[in-house]
């Protein structure tokens, strides 16, 4: 299947994944000291930054007219939507900064080559972390999937105040939204 439009998206025809709990124990975690390569070049370690972080994962972002990496990628519940999801947090990063987000920040587990192309092609004002090897996703115990022999975040968004989870939204349907019920949750819970 080739992917002319990653952003139209009719979600009614894509199946929403479901709460499997593979994230309830995220809640009051410390993210450990590993540090992860960004699109603007930096090792990033979470667990040393002050402040409240927004840390968004997902499977992986898709490239325009090329073929996606399963045949069936739209109909595995959660798969379908990265772009979607990144761009959403691209256009309301100043509103999620000025409601006290003083990082944000992509996930997952593609590596930084790709990501430095897309963080360029969607013009991303917030930097896109590799956990190509799976450091951080291993030590949380992220939710993942398998799909073609690779392993996946599965789609969620962490709000970590000073290196502690202190929410989590998972499962995330449909992806576009995640950024605004971020804000909005932001607003309502002040750091």
């Amino acid at each position: 299947m080739n992917q002319k439009s990653l952003q139209d998206v009719d979600w009614s025809k894509i199946p929403a994944p479901h709460d499997d709990g593979a994230a309830a124990h995220l809640v009051g975690m410390t993210i450990p000291p590993i540090g992860l390569r960004a699109t603007d070049d930096r090792l990033v370690t979470l667990s040393q930054l002050e402040g409240r972080s927004v840390v968004f994962g997902y499977p992986r972002t898709g490239e325009p007219g090329k073929v996606a990496l399963v045949e069936d990628w739209d109909m595995i519940p959660g798969a379908r939507g990265c772009t979607p999801q990144t761009c959403s947090f691209r256009d309301l990063f100043g509103e999620l900064k000025a409601a006290g987000a003083s990082h944000v920040f992509g996930l997952s587990t593609q590596s930084n080559d790709y990501q430095i192309e897309m963080a360029s092609r969607l013009h991303l004002p917030f930097p896109v972390l590799s956990d190509e090897k799976l450091e951080l996703t291993s030590a949380l115990d992220l939710p993942t999937m398998e799909v073609a022999g690779l392993t996946m975040i599965k789609r969620l968004a962490l709000i970590v105040d000073d290196a502690r989870i202190t929410h989590v939204f998972y499962p995330v349907f449909p992806p576009d939204r995640n950024a605004a019920d971020v804000l909005a949750w932001l607003k309502d819970n002040r750091a």
